[in-house]
């Protein structure tokens, strides 16, 4: 009888205990995310000062905008600019670790990692490769940049073309912050406009329209045959597992990572951006390669769409295995693609490991977009000679299948007209990147869009608005809507 009671008596405690309410509502990543916020301003303040040649005022004004506490004034901090060695360091010494970013040549800003000092610049990653020849100021457009005629075509509105430009411009939200604005037409440019502090020259992040330049190059090798988009990616995943044969993320082939339907676990969504994922290489020092191969599978590859930057990377750790090795990897961007179009102030980022982060870090400026637009708009072909096949960007152009329920607005690294909208062309594609960078593709048109920014707070800059507005000047012009 004393063993019933005594059970009994548990019993009767135990829904007080159990009714006792509890919510998980400390941010345990907090420390991560202050590591993070510091070198996120790191990489942009090196990359604003040292690869855009933007001033310091500008800096702060654009560039740092879009963070939420960013360290120092243009007065000053607890921040450091070695103009010599032409490095950032921000923070002090004594809380969260101190982040630190340098220029090097060929390929712009590099994180380093927490323990890591300007004494360690000399042992990061630069790309030394002769310019292309000749003088871009003295070469015809798209190649060069000498334009003699910008007289516009034949039934394109000027009044509609200028409403357009105002309206790209002239913004309702102070967040959102126009640098510049090209619009070619027929292989010319017709208008050209840049925000004060801009000018052709400057070179500005890409953020992820980088993607679509990634996935150009990753084509390239499709085409040859050295890479295959149906067969699995054929590297080893972390951890190492005993049986790496059997492991589930074998099955994850390259369609599936540029389509965003890897299968993988979420590490960029959900509020998780800015203190695990990507954001420990973009902007504290971890490898890109070892991050993107590192995460779990949840869902079967190719049935959900789930917009992850280590998607893109995985696609581009794969393209340099099919390279063979460090040096070919390193120059392929420039020998078969940027120094044929003539992008040629276009900087290509790495992580510290010598890897392309090219789901985001890119700086460049917007004629070297427009040119990059204009290789898809004339099919691949670059004065007769085909860069990219037909096939490759029809890939590109292709909805994801995992869109289908939800829109069909996104193809191969690129983004597409979604389902409802009507009012732009269908055959019309784009890249995107954060902040307002976009490249837009208007086939039936012949026509090329490129729009940067610096926005900021809520954005909301839409690509389709401005398409639509630009299009009011070629109503007379052939439309394939």
């Amino acid at each position: 009888m004393k063993r019933i009671a005594l059970t009994l008596a548990f019993v009767a405690v135990m829904p007080f205990a159990l009714s006792a309410q509890q919510e998980e509502a400390y941010d345990y990543w907090r420390p991560q995310r202050e590591m993070i916020s510091h070198g996120q301003q790191a990489i942009l303040m090196c990359n604003g000062l040292f690869t855009g040649e933007r001033t310091l005022e500008r800096v702060f004004d654009q560039e740092l905008a879009f963070l939420p506490q960013p360290v120092g004034t243009t007065q000053g901090g607890d921040y450091v600019v070695d103009w010599d060695r032409e490095a950032v360091a921000i923070g002090a010494s004594g809380g969260t670790p101190i982040m630190r970013a340098a220029f090097r040549e060929g390929i712009g800003c590099v994180i380093l990692s927490p323990d890591q000092t300007f004494e360690d610049i000399d042992d990061l990653p630069e790309l030394t490769m002769a310019p292309p020849p000749g003088d871009a100021a003295e070469i015809a457009w798209p190649d060069g940049d000498l334009v003699e005629d910008i007289s516009l075509s034949p039934g394109v509105d000027a009044d509609a073309l200028q409403a357009a430009s105002d309206w790209a411009f002239d913004r309702e939200s102070p967040e959102q912050v126009t640098l510049s604005l090209m619009v070619v037409h027929e292989g010319r440019i017709i208008h050209e406009r840049y925000a004060p502090g801009v000018d052709v020259t400057t070179k500005t992040r890409t953020w992820s329209t980088a993607k679509s330049i990634a996935v150009t190059m990753i084509g390239m090798l499709v085409d040859e045959g050295a890479m295959s988009l149906d067969e699995p990616l054929g590297f080893e995943w972390l951890p190492e597992a005993r049986s790496p044969e059997a492991d589930p993320r074998n099955d994850i082939t390259l369609r599936h990572v540029l389509n965003m339907s890897s299968g993988l676990e979420t590490v960029d969504n959900q509020g998780l951006e800015y203190a695990i994922g990507s954001g420990l290489s973009y902007w504290a020092g971890a490898s890109s390669v070892d991050g993107a191969r590192s995460r779990a599978l949840t869902r079967e590859p190719g049935t959900f769409w789930d917009y992850e930057n280590y998607d893109t990377l995985l696609g581009v750790y794969a393209m340099k295995l099919a390279l063979g090795d460090d040096q070919t990897y390193a120059e392929f961007p420039r020998r078969r693609l940027l120094d044929r179009i003539g992008m040629r102030n276009t900087l290509l980022s790495t992580d510290r490991f010598g890897d392309f982060i090219l789901s985001s870090q890119v700086y460049t400026n917007a004629r070297d977009l427009a040119r990059f637009g204009l290789l898809y708009l004339n099919g691949g072909v670059w004065h007769g000679e085909r860069l990219i096949s037909e096939d490759w960007i029809e890939f590109t152009r292709t909805p994801a299948p995992a869109t289908a329920d939800t829109g069909n607005f996104y193809g191969g690294q690129w983004w597409l007209v979604p389902d409802g909208r009507d009012d732009v062309p269908k055959t019309a594609y784009s890249t995107a990147g954060n902040r307002g960078q976009y490249v837009i593709v208007v086939p039936g048109q012949d026509l090329v869009i490129v729009r940067r920014g610096l926005d900021y707070g809520r954005q909301g800059f839409n690509r389709w608005d401005l398409a639509r507005e630009v299009l009011k000047a070629f109503d007379r012009v052939s439309d394939d809507r």
